[in-house]
């Protein structure tokens, strides 16, 4: 059994990251820019000053990196109630809280959006702990908010599970030890984590019933 689990929350546990593309496409529009499928496939995944100085730097924008993620957090907050639950979500944290071992989320937005994105699901009183990769040095691929969320969780992370749904999601995890099960996301495909983890599933219940089978347990 694993010693803890750490959720990936957009497009992981929500089915936010089409929301997040809609408020992208706003804030971009709105300054006459084009952002397609293959500008953001760049992005996915980062944090959002790293996705903003990557994009900046790809469209010559002058506006400061602060100002940009500041707006794009109120226009995705204005869609908060889009963002409906991924298939076995639920059953998935209510696994993991039945188990009694200690998980959390961990994810690349802002505090701000997780709390609110928990919130809107209903889920504040059963997930306590969440952690941003604004609280660590450097955002995913980079192991840094995994090995954190670890450490406060107070567990190993070579014995503990996380779940993800991008290729940069899977290698922070991965970087940081960790047992990484995949659930490719709309902008994914299954052959994008060949070289990555060997856990890729078709959904978080198909995760689900691995664990609960033994088929997905740590290395």
């Amino acid at each position: 059994m694993f010693e803890g689990i750490i959720f990936d929350m957009d497009g992981t546990l929500v089915d936010s990251e089409i929301v997040w593309q809609r408020a992208e496409q706003d804030l971009f529009e709105a300054r006459g820019l084009v952002y397609n499928d293959a500008v953001r496939e760049q992005v996915i995944g980062l944090r959002l000053d790293e996705f903003f100085a990557k994009l900046s730097a790809l469209y010559g924008l002058d506006e400061t990196v602060e100002a940009l993620s500041a707006e794009l957090q109120d226009r995705l907050i204005a869609y908060i109630d889009l963002i409906e639950r991924k298939p076995g979500a639920q059953e998935m944290i209510d696994y993991a809280a039945a188990l009694g071992v200690p998980f959390c989320i961990a994810s690349s937005s802002p505090l701000r959006i997780i709390e609110a994105v928990v919130a809107a699901q209903g889920w504040s009183s059963v997930i306590t702990r969440f952690y941003s990769a604004d609280d660590v040095a450097q955002g995913k691929p980079a192991p840094d908010i995994y090995l954190h969320a670890c450490e406060q969780l107070q567990v190993d992370p070579q014995r503990s599970l996380a779940l993800e749904d991008s290729p940069n999601g899977a290698r922070s995890a991965v970087s940081a030890g960790m047992t990484c099960a995949v659930v490719p996301d709309y902008h994914s495909t299954p052959d994008k984590f060949t070289a990555i983890t060997p856990h890729v599933y078709g959904s978080l219940h198909d995760v689900l019933d691995a664990l609960k089978g033994g088929r997905l347990s740590r290395v």
